[in-house]
């Protein structure tokens, strides 16, 4: 007999009543072939007292087994496993540590290089991020406040009908009249599609662009995701060369001369990972081009709100004449990163066929929490929070660089951004990046090894350190143990 004493597991602290979970413990059974078709199952006296329950609960069990067809009783003889059932073959558990060369159980010819989920920076831990907001600043208690408002109302309820693709009416309104304001870019309700954030706006750009074989430019070092979003599409990455301006124009036009080019990404306002500036000539030049090629220009300006010595240079979407720019920001990234709201902006036909395409993987946003976004923008709520909240991460850059200059001096280069959540590192050559996140690991510090950075092009002994989500203790703690590790 099978030694049903450690087989048959039962928590008597779950709230599944305990004949279920004889049922399903015997389910598993059957079908991890432990037990095969017409197999004998102990007697309800036998089972009961090895695994320490009532008799009359085993045959609760026993004739829950029978009802869902995974068993038969036979009169005189006892309970068996159905014999009808498949014979399936026993799982031999894998060595621990042993690799294996077993293939698939199916076949996916769609494949996916990164298959393993980013990090997880909701476990509180101290961390040197690679520039998010500071989530203790955000007034969440105030949209909270206007989310609960709003499900009372006598409309409430219509929020929890399908609504537009394109996300909540009331924010896209709001939006609009916020994008004019700061960025001068004149859209019309219509013509904004909200996201879950910045990253679904990419990903819909591509789709819609891309096709397998086309070239998309994108700068030598970038971002990351871009970049695996691209090439899920098939399409070919050209590098364009970064300096202290940004992308390298003259050297795309060049390029242009004798190659096709589907469509441009570019990070004008804080390049990522860098941080450097494109300048007010090369976007000129490079709405020019887009105007004679004919190809598309990504604007990811994921951070736009956060400028601190001067005022940012207006999007290229704001003085594109010609309606060559699809335009992605993003609330998540200077509000609180777990709420994914974002926004998308080009062509009307463009942005129509975006909303279709968001369709097939994700009906429509939270209209909920939209429309008490759009409460927040239009009481003022999201304009105190940004200027709050610039004011405290100007002091905190300017902290942290300090600190920089002072106590890494040799090990570590860089220039104090003019915007953005954090500071492009590059550590001195002879610093071993992933041993550094390791031993800063050990003494209570989590800090990125540098490789989320890196690409086929760019493999520079860098990384961004993000001040924002630290406050001034924080901070001088942070580097206090990172100075540790480095000397």
């Amino acid at each position: 007999m099978l030694p049903y004493k450690s087989l048959i597991q039962i928590d008597r602290k779950i709230p599944v009543t305990i004949y279920i979970q004889v049922c399903n413990n015997f389910i598993s059974l059957i079908t991890n072939g432990t037990l095969q078709p017409s197999d004998m199952l102990p007697s309800s006296r036998i089972l009961a007292e090895l695994i320490g329950i009532n008799r009359n609960t085993v045959k609760l069990a026993y004739e829950e087994l029978i009802s869902q067809g995974w068993a038969e009783s036979v009169e005189r003889k006892g309970v068996f496993v159905l014999s009808k059932l498949p014979v399936i073959l026993k799982n031999n558990l894998p060595e621990k540590n042993k690799s294996s060369d077993q293939k698939e159980s199916f076949v996916w010819t769609n494949t996916f290089k990164n298959a393993v989920p980013s990090r997880n920076l909701q476990k509180p831990v101290l961390a040197i991020d690679d520039g998010f907001p500071d989530v203790r600043l955000a007034p969440v208690d105030q949209l909270m406040r206007e989310y609960r408002s709003l499900s009372r109302k006598f409309y409430g309820k219509n929020f929890l009908k399908y609504g537009s693709s394109k996300g909540s009416e009331h924010l896209r309104i709001s939006l609009s009249g916020y994008l004019s304001n700061t960025r001068g870019l004149a859209v019309s309700p219509e013509n904004i599609l909200i996201t879950k954030g910045s990253q679904m706006g990419i990903y819909l750009a591509s789709q819609l662009l891309l096709s397998p074989s086309d070239t998309i430019a994108a700068g030598v070092s970038n971002y990351t995701f871009a970049d695996d979003t691209f090439r899920h599409c098939g399409a070919d990455l050209l590098r364009i060369p970064v300096d202290l301006n940004g992308l390298d124009i003259d050297y795309l036009e060049e390029i242009l001369l004798h190659k096709k080019i589907k469509a441009v990404y570019v990070i004008p306002h804080h390049h990522f990972p860098t941080t450097v500036t494109l300048s007010m000539e090369r976007r000129l030049k490079l709405l020019k081009l887009a105007k004679e090629y004919r190809f598309a220009i990504i604007e990811d300006d994921y951070d736009f709100d956060f400028h601190y010595d001067n005022k940012p240079y207006l999007p290229l979407a704001s003085i594109d004449h010609n309606h060559n720019v699809i335009y992605i920001g993003s609330i998540s990234k200077t509000f609180a990163p777990a709420l994914r709201i974002g926004f998308m902006t080009g062509p009307p036909a463009f942005i129509n066929a975006a909303a279709s395409l968001r369709e097939l993987i994700d009906k429509q946003g939270d209209t909920l929490l939209e429309d008490a976004f759009a409460v927040m923008f239009n009481n003022g709520e999201m304009d105190r929070h940004f200027r709050k909240s610039l004011k405290i991460y100007k002091q905190r850059r300017n902290l942290f660089c300090t600190i920089l200059k002072s106590d890494f001096k040799d090990s570590i280069e860089f220039t104090t951004p003019q915007g953005g959540l954090a500071v492009w590192s590059v550590f001195n050559e002879k610093t071993n990046l992933v041993k550094m996140s390791q031993e800063a690991g050990k003494k209570g510090l989590y800090i990125d090894n540098g490789s989320f950075y890196k690409n086929e092009s760019f493999s520079n002994n860098a990384m961004r350190m993000g001040f924002a989500s630290l406050d001034e203790k924080e901070i001088v703690q942070a580097l206090g143990i990172l100075k540790q590790v480095l000397f």
